[in-house]
């Protein structure tokens, strides 16, 4: 053991060097390298054992993720990486990333971690306030939009079991319900298979979205069982797919007029509450139950970052927070223990960086940034009806822009992704609408220019 404390103290210096220049000269790339994948019998004969019985040492460790697994790996943050809901973290978020590995700071409980719980949450703060909830409003940072999702969900569920008055005519139902659109992010369908419910899927309107009517007339001419088993209704603020924002108002209205817990999955879309242009299609939002908004997608933090928000932290304490005799001394009344609010007690300060890149830019520059992804969506949609090869699905509302390549198969979709990345130029994935093969623009960058989309359109001609 003495051996290789020693060890490590003497290779520590020139290890601390090497990561720090390492994180230096990526920084500085502009654009990075959008990098690609390879197989895993590339990456086997590449690579070789790196796990030893002695160590290959740090530095050789270092060299191998720089030069050969850091290249196996497609950068989020590259400015024509458009897949998915990609991610743009500012250098501030980066850098701090680094600090708070450094600084082995336990943020499950005020009692350990109250400096950096005291940061998250004037972070929490922010959002708060841009949904519009009430000061005691509170929640916690977690891993992503599915944690966050499950745990506001499994705090819906314990506030329906153990709520004061008189059961359902039947008694309490055997499976309990979650009641979301069609639309609705596939997270929450797992939420529901994690916690052996089900889903009461309602259809969606000609726009995509779930609307406050109808869910109602879903609830109402439902069977009996099937009403009473509600326990929560779930509005989609921004589809991972369309970038659709559902009728959060009338469906806040809908489940509160049934006395069922609303809340939001914000994980893409809340994010665009700092943008003022589009503030108005989350109205509703501030009488929600719950919500979350994931930092790591549009709010330039890197992963892992969600934010999940209470109106009545209370009510998530309740159901979260964990019970043991070594646990007790956690227990005082002014504390705000963040393992208290969601799935799973260890945790990281993962919502850090993104104070820290609040603290640093202000707020202002965020509004800014995400107007700037709502500007070149609208530039992307332009550009499309003006081409006579290409046409939208569906005008974006947020920043996702989906378009055909008109007399395409999804053959050709899909060779055309693989050559634009293996060209290193951009990453554009198909994805499925209707039956239909498609392709998609997940604008989240504010480093993406018109100019990028016009040159990856113009790779389709």
């Amino acid at each position: 053991m003495l051996e290789f404390v020693h060890r490590y103290d003497v290779d520590s210096e020139i290890l601390t060097q090497a990561v720090v220049n390492y994180a230096r000269e990526r920084l500085r790339l502009n654009p990075v390298p959008l990098d690609g994948t390879h197989s895993r019998a590339e990456l086997t004969t590449a690579v070789g054992e790196t796990i030893t019985p002695d160590g290959i040492g740090g530095v050789e460790a270092l060299r191998i993720f720089d030069e050969l697994l850091s290249r196996a790996c497609i950068s989020v943050d590259h400015p024509r990486n458009l897949s998915f809901i990609p991610a743009a973290p500012t250098k501030a978020a980066i850098l701090f990333d680094l600090v708070v590995g450094a600084s082995s700071v336990y943020a499950g409980s005020w009692l350990e971690g109250a400096g950096a719980v005291h940061a998250e949450n004037q972070a929490l703060r922010w959002l708060s306030d841009l949904a519009g909830f009430p000061p005691e409003a509170g929640g916690v940072f977690v891993q992503g939009g599915t944690i966050g999702n499950l745990s506001a969900l499994v705090a819906a569920r314990y506030r329906m079991q153990t709520r004061g008055g008189a059961a359902p005519a039947g008694g309490r139902p055997t499976v309990w319900r979650i009641a979301c659109g069609a639309e609705a992010h596939s997270s929450v369908e797992a939420a529901a298979r994690v916690m052996g419910a089900e889903l009461l899927v309602v259809p969606a309107d000609a726009e995509g979205r779930l609307t406050g009517p109808a869910l109602a007339h879903a609830l109402d001419t439902a069977d009996p069982d099937v009403r009473d088993s509600v326990f929560a209704v779930v509005a989609t603020a921004g589809t991972t797919q369309f970038g659709i924002v559902d009728d959060i108002r009338g469906i806040v209205d809908v489940a509160h007029e049934r006395d069922l817990w609303a809340h939001v999955d914000g994980a893409y879309g809340l994010a665009a509450l700092a943008a003022e242009s589009v503030r108005h299609l989350f109205a509703g939002t501030a009488d929600a139950d719950s919500f979350i908004v994931d930092p790591h997608k549009w709010l330039f933090a890197p992963f892992d970052a969600c934010a999940l928000i209470y109106r009545e932290p209370a009510l998530a304490r309740a159901a979260h927070a964990q019970k043991a005799g070594y646990l007790e001394v956690l227990e005082t009344a002014d504390d705000w223990n963040p393992a208290d609010y969601a799935i799973g007690l260890s945790r990281r300060a993962r919502g850090l960086p993104f104070w820290f890149s609040l603290a640093t830019h202000g707020t202002r520059a965020y509004g800014a940034a995400v107007e700037k992804s709502l500007a070149t969506a609208r530039a992307a949609a332009d550009q499309i009806r003006a081409l006579p090869y290409v046409e939208l699905v569906r005008e974006p509302q947020l920043s996702v822009v989906v378009l055909r390549r008109l007399n395409w198969t999804p053959e050709n979709y899909y060779e055309w992704t693989e050559k634009l990345l293996r060209a290193g130029f951009a990453f554009v994935t198909p994805t499925v609408h209707e039956g239909e093969t498609v392709t998609r623009f997940a604008i989240v960058n504010p480093c993406t220019e018109p100019a990028d989309i016009a040159a990856i359109l113009g790779s389709m001609a």
